[in-house]
């Protein structure tokens, strides 16, 4: 979910594109991963490339950004605004509206699990796909953690957590890129998988045993996102502690 959301895959969109990205890693993240040509024209011996050439390379490049695994991801992005409208229809407390918004909900969860596995296994990779995949995903979760918090059915702290952690997680991530990519780990795969569950329940006008029993859903689903939080910060003090050591040495080296 959040995603995150919430693994990592590099590269750029040319003519083999690249999509998942340090904060799709996350479980989800982006969690927020399109498609690739064959390469680029050759270009004739001693002179430039053809100006045919290059527009079909040009073409071929732009059309590679319309593939499945994007068109899922920009799928959950239209499906942010309709989730919004059908929590807060009738109110915001209509069982028939709430349960519209779940299967929204529920969609957008489940194409977040899809379109990275296709995009890995496809190699269905792009440079749109690295930022769209985990904007997507924080979207359609803090869309549902502020609308919940809004009505009333989620404490406003338990939203401030969960967003403020993901928001943090992912410029974590970006701050130590340079020394390297802070991988997937199954506490936050697991902690992406709660927290749908958890807002899913939440998202659906229950009573009764599972009205409860969501409520401690929830309980672990912030548990872990507490506490994977401070593992990833661990990992990016020693993944920073490592790169800085690895150039010091490599620059005494060349000096010496």
């Amino acid at each position: 979910m959040t995603g995150v959301p919430a693994s990592a895959a590099g590269g750029s969109s040319g003519a083999q594109g690249a999509r998942g990205s340090a904060a799709a890693a996350d479980g989800g993240t982006p969690s927020e991963v399109s498609g690739s040509a064959s390469g680029p024209a050759t270009a004739p011996e001693g002179g430039k490339s053809p100006r045919g050439a290059k527009i079909a390379a040009a073409a071929v490049n732009q059309a590679s950004v319309w593939n499945v695994a994007n068109l899922l991801t920009m799928l959950r992005l239209l499906l942010v605004p309709g989730f919004v409208a059908l929590m807060l229809a009738g109110g915001g407390y209509d069982p028939a509206w709430r349960s519209l918004a779940w299967a929204a909900f529920a969609i957008a969860m489940i194409t977040d699990l899809f379109d990275g596995h296709l995009a890995r296994t496809y190699n269905l990779v792009t440079d749109f796909g690295k930022i769209a995949d985990p904007i997507a995903d924080k979207a359609i979760m803090g869309a549902a953690l502020i609308c919940l918090s809004a009505l009333g059915d989620l404490p406003w702290w338990v939203t401030a957590v969960i967003l403020g952690r993901e928001l943090g997680i992912t410029l974590l991530r970006f701050l130590v890129i340079r020394y390297g990519v802070i991988p997937a780990s199954r506490g936050g795969k697991l902690k992406t998988l709660t927290q749908g569950v958890a807002v899913g329940m939440y998202v659906l006008a229950l009573t009764g045993w599972l009205a409860s029993l969501r409520f401690w859903v929830m309980a672990v689903a912030v548990v872990l996102t507490v506490v994977t939080g401070l593992d990833y910060v661990r990992q990016a003090i020693v993944l920073r502690r490592r790169g800085i050591a690895e150039r010091a040495a490599a620059l005494e080296e060349k000096e010496a």
